[in-house]
């Protein structure tokens, strides 16, 4: 009975890409019928050496490998063609591609791929976080937040948590209004981690009346009129002063130079605590 192939997949890393590369070929030949054995996180010639004697037992092997620590890369080549087995290096060729085309050296550090997956999968855990506890759908947010938003409606708190998650930062937002009572959370959190969005009156209620044409009702709806707006203005800024929040005026600011100056005032409050 003919031997199946097997295919060791060596790496200084986690070894994801060669394990994909290897089965994208394996596909082309007898329907992928390859058997993979992953090597990961190979450290030194002799995590090399294993691999190698588990390699000369068939002739049906071969090494493919993503090593980015030159020391080890050259010593897998000398060693695999002293036993002679066919080792194929998966990087070096492109690596050496970019080097020379774009004409700057490669860092040459293993892992950098799963940081940048650790750091993609940050993101879109905030991202999440931000839909799941937005306009104060769930108050067990606040607690599990990084930055907590609170202002009365159409002072961007939805934008606002939406760039802050593209830069991992988990966020919850809460919506004042004079009729509903705040959850009991927003008065626990660490004033470190809260802020309160203003806005003036008069641009809160251009936002409002063109909220209200879109979606063709009458702009003299109670949600604009100036006397609810005042009321909602005093409501908020009564609560902003209980919680103890550092408080920013959106009125003429667009979202990007909002979430600088959050930022800002959270590192500053928290370098006091």
């Amino acid at each position: 009975m003919k031997k199946k192939e097997v295919v060791y997949v060596v790496s200084d890393s986690v070894g994801e890409t060669a394990e994909f590369v290897v089965k994208a070929v394996a596909t082309q030949f007898n329907g992928g019928s390859v058997d993979i054995r992953r090597n990961s996180y190979v450290e030194d010639v002799e995590d090399i050496e294993d691999v190698l004697v588990l390699a000369r037992q068939s002739n049906q092997s071969i090494i493919a490998y993503t090593i980015v620590i030159p020391q080890l890369k050259d010593y897998l080549d000398r060693r695999a063609t002293e036993e002679g087995i066919l080792a194929v290096d998966l990087l070096n060729p492109l690596m050496n591609a970019f080097e020379q085309k774009f004409e700057k050296p490669p860092n040459q550090q293993p892992g950098l791929m799963r940081q940048l997956d650790d750091d993609y999968f940050r993101k879109i855990e905030a991202i999440e976080f931000a839909v799941k506890y937005d306009d104060g759908r769930d108050p067990r947010g606040i607690v599990r937040s990084d930055i907590v938003l609170i202002g009365v409606s159409r002072t961007s708190k939805t934008p606002l948590s939406m760039y802050l998650a593209h830069k991992r930062y988990k966020v919850a937002n809460v919506p004042l209004v004079p009729e509903v009572k705040p959850p009991d959370e927003l008065f626990n959190v660490p004033r470190s981690k809260c802020v309160g969005l203003i806005i003036s009156p008069d641009k809160l209620n251009e936002i409002r009346t063109e909220r209200l044409k879109a979606l063709g009702l009458t702009s003299q709806a109670n949600y604009a009129s100036f006397e609810r707006i005042l009321e909602e203005l005093d409501y908020a800024e009564k609560i902003m002063k209980r919680v103890g929040c550092p408080v920013i005026n959106v009125s003429n600011k667009a979202v990007e130079e909002t979430a600088s100056q959050i930022l800002d005032i959270l590192k500053s409050e928290r370098s006091y605590t």
